[in-house]
């Protein structure tokens, strides 16, 4: 059995896999770090806490393996530096001191067009953060890479939300890489892939998740 930590589970994705985690057999106990409390449950261990002041040598971050879907948008933020700072700094910090504790698995809820020479600034963002994971030099990472997310979130997203009504009334035109990937379907294979630690990098294309 895995102790897993997952760090986003408050988010659309982060949630689907912490229900999941929560029912999975193999996982002994789900850590999860959050700025507010989440529903208590017996195999839940949720520190509350400060993402820019992270506790480094806290005993909960010795665990078996690590989900990460933690994200923002730069109007949520309010600046490219504070979504920055969300979307790259965070997820690296988190992985860096999971591994220094121990980890030997990440799995990193990305986005499709991720590329750290890319001139759109999230794009860069998420293609430079991958790019850093990779240099910890994890025996297991797995980057999921979807486009647009399906489900209802806690705080919209309108431009998004538009972005996948369209999508869907367009799906039987649209290349599987560009259609709606629901949001429980990318919670499957992040938890899949930091369960498994299958070795070396992995990357799964949105064509994949669906």
């Amino acid at each position: 059995m895995s102790c897993l930590m997952l760090v986003g589970a408050t988010g659309l994705v982060g949630h689907c896999v912490l229900q999941q985690a929560l029912a999975d057999a193999r996982v002994q106990q789900v850590v999860a770090p959050t700025r507010s409390a989440l529903p208590p449950h017996p195999k839940l261990l949720n520190p509350q806490v400060d993402f820019d002041h992270l506790p480094e040598d806290a005993a909960w971050w010795a665990v078996d393996a690590v989900v990460c879907t933690l994200g923002t948008t730069i109007k949520a933020a309010g600046s490219q530096a504070a979504f920055y700072r969300v979307d790259h700094d965070y997820p690296l910090q988190v992985a860096r001191l999971a591994q220094r504790h121990g980890a030997r698995a990440y799995a990193l809820n990305s986005a499709l067009g991720a590329d750290p020479a890319s001139r759109v600034f999230y794009s860069r963002t998420k293609g430079e953060l991958e790019r850093d994971l990779q240099r910890l030099g994890y025996p297991s990472l797995t980057l999921v890479r979807p486009g647009l997310i399906g489900g209802e979130r806690e705080h919209g997203r309108p431009a998004e939300q538009l972005a996948v009504r369209l999508s869907t009334l367009l799906k039987p035109l649209l290349p599987k890489r560009y259609r709606v990937v629901p949001a429980e379907r990318i919670a499957h294979h992040l938890l899949q892939a930091a369960l498994a630690g299958v070795p070396g990098v992995q990357v799964l294309m949105s064509e994949q998740l669906v």
